[in-house]
């Protein structure tokens, strides 16, 4: 794992130091998790948009008022 240096605010870092031992973990963890979720919506955006090629084909048929959708 690669060690990296970031600056913040004092009172943010106190504020996420208690967060973390509030949840029985370290700020270090949920940075990482937070570096995961990060990287993560990326790909997620990536699946949509292939989705939504995918499904470019799809025809609905035109718009639908309300009672027609429920």
């Amino acid at each position: 794992m690669k060690n990296i240096t970031l600056s913040a605010d004092q009172r943010l870092i106190e504020r996420a130091r208690e967060r973390a031992h509030a949840q029985k973990t370290t700020l270090n963890q949920l940075f990482r998790e937070w570096l995961v979720s990060l990287t993560a919506e990326e790909q997620r955006t990536a699946n949509i948009d292939a989705l939504f090629t995918r499904l470019d084909h799809v025809n609905a048929g035109g718009k639908f008022n309300r009672e027609e959708m429920n």
